[in-house]
């Protein structure tokens, strides 16, 4: 089969869902007012309320919610076969991920720009709030311990992609200043230092003297370094360190000093990469030789597996953080939701659907396919490195060496997983200040305290779980519970705008319907997996970590559904004057 026909049936369905039902939900549903006063004009402080231009906030929101995991997901999820990867993806986007990362906007913006977690407390009650803000904060934990060891991985293996992406932060520095003081233009400078990126990351891939390798630094892999580490161990431990200190910065940092600039810069190198990769897909046209279910997928069934290991792509909980936690916070119009929240599930929609090609493309025969994605644990272990590889490969189609293509791909995925990760970690201390406050501990509420522990912990869980791989394959091991909490979190906002919806008077079948689904699926996936494999019964692989974790956010989502659906039941009138 010619791969071009994803690509053009994937595209085709997206462009339909935003100009036809994305309006319609826009119109009908949701209501917007381009004369409503939004959080960022309301409560205008400069750092975290800024009004922005919808374009640049569609960079921002849509660089955020990106990140590594529309790739890694789908390119372990092809192990089933490409067919329900591909349907997963495009339904997923215009259906769930569409009406969710747009509704949580919306809701959020109604509310003061309040996040998700403050908002359960008016919509169900202050004891659903708690139990949501916990799932939350494990959730963004996991993000972060998650996306660190993806980063620190690929410039492990990648080490030409180290400097092109550092060299993007004071670049991202400079663009801010020129904008937010001397009022310049944002476009001409994110081009030019997008220029700078690629150009850096091509000197890198030919110039070994600019790869910073860290392994072959300290002795390569069968050396002992330090406390037993070999040089492997070794460099992955520096760049957790070094990528914490980085967050640290970064999420207490004005959005406008280095956030915003560099998620307009990652936009763009969004927009060229899926140029490139897409260009490469018609100039080669590659037939897909992975087939379009896999008979030989035995160990792991893929219903309903495959609706928690795509998570960003189909839909994602993270992203109604990332909608009420910072986009709604620097919307300028109300109006300008449709375009900021459902074209960014769209745009990583996108993403998903060249991930899933990249892989199955990539190999010669289906025979080289099944060898490689020859278990799930291969496939989870080893389907990012595909991606890589199959991506790079498309890049050759418009005649890019395959080596600077490699470099590239890899500084694109960096550079989306650390816009995730230093957002996620300034979620996270909202989170805590919030958590803080509510308890009245004082010292929570500090900007600095809250954002130590928030590094501190991801640092933590990230390094001291052993995982299949050794030291420092913690993240790894923690795939599978960010995925069911991505997923389980997803159908709570869901929820909560539904109820929003009902209390409004208006049709709440639009997210009511995508919830009942995601919540099935995910439900049941974390029974299978808290009850049949972490917890060691039936099975030789128990992982109290995992259980333990697992079972309390299990426990505290079916609390919160209870409580959620005693006040769905409730009749409450809306009012002409409030915002809810």
């Amino acid at each position: 089969m010619n791969s071009i026909w994803l690509a053009v049936i994937g595209m085709t369905v997206f462009a339909i869902g935003y100009r036809f039902y994305s309006k319609w939900v826009a119109e009908k549903i949701y209501r917007l007012d381009p004369n409503y006063v939004t959080p960022a004009h309301k409560f205008k402080d400069g750092v975290d309320f800024v009004p922005t231009n919808k374009k640049v906030l569609w960079g921002h929101h849509f660089t955020s919610v990106a990140g590594a995991a529309p790739i890694v997901g789908p390119a372990i999820a092809v192990y089933w076969g490409w067919l329900p990867a591909f349907l997963w993806v495009i339904l997923g986007t215009v259906f769930a991920a569409g009406v969710h990362d747009f509704g949580t906007l919306v809701l959020s913006v109604r509310n003061k720009g309040q996040s998700v977690g403050t908002i359960t407390n008016r919509l169900i009650g202050k004891r659903a709030k708690m139990l949501f803000l916990f799932i939350i904060l494990v959730l963004v934990l996991m993000v972060n311990a998650v996306f660190a060891w993806v980063i620190s991985n690929l410039f492990v293996k990648f080490p030409a992609s180290v400097l092109p992406v550092f060299i993007q932060i004071p670049l991202a520095i400079w663009i801010g200043y020129a904008v937010y003081k001397r009022k310049a233009s944002m476009l001409v400078p994110s081009l030019i230092a997008l220029a700078v990126m690629y150009g850096t990351a091509v000197l890198a891939s030919r110039v070994p003297a600019l790869q910073i390798d860290l392994v072959s630094y300290f002795g390569g892999a069968e050396n002992n370094v330090l406390f037993g580490l070999n040089g492997v161990a070794m460099a992955f431990f520096i760049w957790i360190i070094v990528l914490m200190v980085y967050c640290y910065i970064a999420s207490t940092l004005p959005v406008w000093k280095l956030l915003q600039p560099r998620d307009y810069i990652n936009s763009h190198q969004l927009v060229v990469g899926l140029l490139i990769l897409y260009l490469g897909l018609v100039f080669l046209q590659p037939k897909v030789t992975a087939p379009a279910t896999n008979a030989a997928a035995s160990d792991v069934s893929w219903f309903p597996l495959l609706f928690i290991t795509i998570a960003c792509g189909a839909i994602s909980g993270f992203h109604g953080l990332v909608s009420s936690g910072t986009s709604s916070k620097q919307l300028d119009k109300e109006t300008d939701a449709r375009f900021v929240g459902y074209l960014g599930a769209v745009g990583e929609g996108v993403l998903a659907l060249i991930a899933i090609i990249a892989v199955v493309t990539f190999f010669s025969t289906q025979g080289e396919f099944l060898s490689t994605y020859s278990s799930f644990a291969a496939a989870s272990s080893g389907g990012l490195g595909v991606f890589i590889q199959g991506a790079a490969q498309l890049a050759t189609g418009v005649w890019i060496p395959a080596d600077i293509a490699s470099t590239i791909v890899s500084v694109i995925v960096v550079s989306f997983a650390a816009t995730t990760l230093d957002t996620s970690v300034r979620l996270m201390r909202y989170i805590i200040a919030e958590i803080g406050s509510e308890y009245n501990l004082k010292p929570l509420t500090k900007t600095h305290v809250a954002t130590t522990i928030a590094v501190a912990s991801s640092a933590a869980l990230v390094l001291l779980p052993k995982g299949p791989n050794g030291f420092g394959s913690g993240g790894y091991l923690l795939w599978p519970l960010f995925g069911t909490s991505n997923q389980l979190l997803a159908g709570i906002s869901l929820l909560l705008i539904s109820i929003w919806l009902k209390r409004q008077g208006r049709n709440y079948l639009v997210t009511f319907i995508p919830m009942v689904f995601v919540f099935f699926m995910t439900v049941w996936a974390m029974i299978q997996q808290v009850v049949f494999q972490w917890s060691g019964y039936g099975s030789s692989d128990a992982n109290m970590l995992l259980f333990i974790l697992g079972g309390m956010i299990l426990i505290f989502v079916f609390w919160i559904i209870v409580e959620a659906f005693s006040a769905f039941n409730k009749d409450h009138t809306p009012t002409l004057t409030q915002d809810m």
